[in-house]
C-alpha cells in the first residue's frame, strides 16, 4: 500500500476517465461515489455493510462534527477513523456549504464566517484555517478548501466576489495544510454559472496547487440542463492529471451524465435519504414503496440486483415495513440504494475501460425510460 497520495488514469473514452487514487488508507477506483456519512455514520447503515456494496471512500462532514461530538474529542479518541470503525480513506468538506445555507444566522466577513450553531445557539467562528485544524483533528485523507459556495441565483457581480473570495480562503486554505505527506488537500473551483469566471478560478487554483479540484457551486438549484452546460467546459478548465470531483451530485442520470464531461468523484445524500423515505433507487429509477400497488407483489425490487434486500424480500414486505414505520425498512432501501450505485459506478469504469461509454450510457437511458412497467 503507497505511503502517498498519487491519481493513475487508466483509461480514457471522449471525455471519461477512469483510474486509481492512490492513499495510505487504500485505492479509490474512479469515477467513484462516495456514501455521505455526515456525523460519523451513515444512516441506518453499518460500516462493513457499506464496505460490502463497493464503496472505497467515504464522507464525513466538518460543520457537523466540529458541533457534535467535536472535533477534539474525535482526535482525543483515535481519529475519524477509529471512532467511527471505517478503515478506508475518508473525505470530509470544509464546511462551506452548510455555513452558506444558515442564512440567518450566519455573518460573512475576509476572515471567516460567524454562525450560531443550529443545535444549542452558540457562537462559533469558522476560517480557513479552523477549518484545516479541525480537518487534520479528525484524520481526513482527503482535505477539501474551505470556501463559500455561491447560491444560486448570482448576478455576475455578487459571484465575482463570492468566487475572489474563496479563491483568497483557498490560499490560506493551502499555507494552513502545510506539508502533510500521505494527506491531500483539494481545491473549490467557483464562478456560478459564468465560464470566464470558472476558467479564472480554475487558473487561480492552478497557480496555488492541489492534490485535486472540485466543482463546486452546482447541485445548488440550477437544473441538470445549466449543470450540465456548465460541466461542458469547467472539468476541463481544470489540470487533467489530478482528481475532479463534482461535489454534493447526484441523482443516476446526473451522475452518468457528469462521468461523460469528465468527472471522476460524486457524493450525494440521495441513496440514504431516499431509503429512509421509502423510495427505491433502482436501474428503470426510482421506485416507491409506499406506494399500494406494492403490498401484494411478490417480486424483489430488481430481479437482477444482488444486493441482500433484493435477494432475500420482496415488494410486498417492503411495503409493509415501510408502512408499519419498522426500522428495517431504512436499512433494507439504504442498502439496496447504496448497492445499486456502487454498481453504477463499476458498470462506467468498465465501460470506459472497454471504450464502450456511449452504448453504456445508451442502453442506461433506453431500461430508464421503459421504466419500472412489469405487470404485478
Amino acid at each position: 500500500m503507497t505511503n502517498r497520495f498519487q491519481f493513475n488514469i487508466n483509461a480514457i473514452d471522449g471525455r471519461a476517465r477512469t483510474g486509481v487514487i492512490n492513499t495510505p488508507k487504500g485505492d479509490i477506483r474512479t469515477p467513484a461515489f462516495m456514501p455521505v456519512g455526515t456525523a460519523a455514520t451513515v444512516k441506518a447503515m453499518m460500516p462493513e455493510n457499506v464496505k460490502a456494496t463497493g464503496a472505497d471512500i467515504l464522507l464525513g462532514n466538518t460543520y457537523h462534527l466540529m458541533l457534535r461530538p467535536g472535533a477534539e474529542r474525535v482526535h482525543n479518541l483515535g481519529g475519524l477513523h477509529k471512532f467511527m470503525n471505517w478503515q478506508g480513506p475518508i473525505l470530509t468538506d470544509s464546511g462551506g456549504y452548510q455555513v452558506m445555507s444558515l442564512t440567518d444566522l450566519r455573518k460573512l466577513t475576509e476572515e471567516g464566517v460567524k454562525f450560531k450553531s443550529h443545535i444549542d445557539g452558540s457562537l462559533h467562528n469558522l476560517t480557513p484555517e479552523y477549518s484545516m485544524e479541525i480537518q487534520r483533528l479528525l484524520g481526513s485523507d482527503i482535505v477539501m478548501s474551505f470556501d463559500e459556495c455561491t447560491p444560486f441565483p448570482a448576478t455576475e457581480k455578487q459571484a465575482k466576489s463570492s468566487m475572489d473570495l474563496s479563491m483568497r480562503w483557498a490560499q490560506r486554505s493551502r499555507d494552513a495544510f502545510g506539508d502533510r505527506p500521505g494527506y491531500a488537500l483539494f481545491g473549490i473551483q467557483q464562478g456560478s454559472t459564468f465560464k470566464d469566471m470558472r476558467a479564472e478560478s480554475a487558473e487561480k487554483l492552478t497557480n496555488i496547487g492541489f492534490d485535486g479540484y472540485a466543482v463546486g457551486g452546482l447541485a445548488v438549484g440550477e437544473g441538470q440542463d445549466l449543470m450540465f452546460e456548465v460541466l461542458e467546459y469547467a472539468p476541463n478548465q481544470l489540470p487533467t492529471d489530478k482528481p475532479r470531483y463534482l461535489m454534493g451530485v447526484g441523482k443516476p442520470d446526473d451522475i452518468v451524465g457528469a462521468v461523460q464531461r469528465g468527472i471522476d468523484m460524486f457524493d450525494c445524500v440521495l441513496p440514504s435519504r431516499s431509503g429512509r423515505t421509502g423510495q427505491a433507487l433502482t436501474r428503470r429509477g426510482a421506485v416507491n414503496m409506499r406506494n399500494s400497488r406494492h403490498r401484494d407483489d411478490q417480486r424483489p425490487l430488481d430481479e437482477t440486483c444482488e444486493c441482500p434486500c433484493c435477494k432475500n424480500y420482496s415488494r410486498a414486505y417492503l411495503h409493509h415495513v415501510h408502512k408499519a414505520g419498522e426500522i428495517i425498512s431504512s436499512m433494507l432501501l439504504t442498502w439496496h440504494n447504496l448497492h445499486y450505485y456502487q454498481v453504477l459506478m463499476s458498470e462506467l469504469r468498465q465501460a470506459i475501460a472497454s471504450n464502450k461509454l456511449d452504448s453504456y450510457v445508451a442502453e442506461f437511458h433506453s431500461i430508464r425510460e421503459r421504466g419500472d412497467i412489469e405487470p404485478i
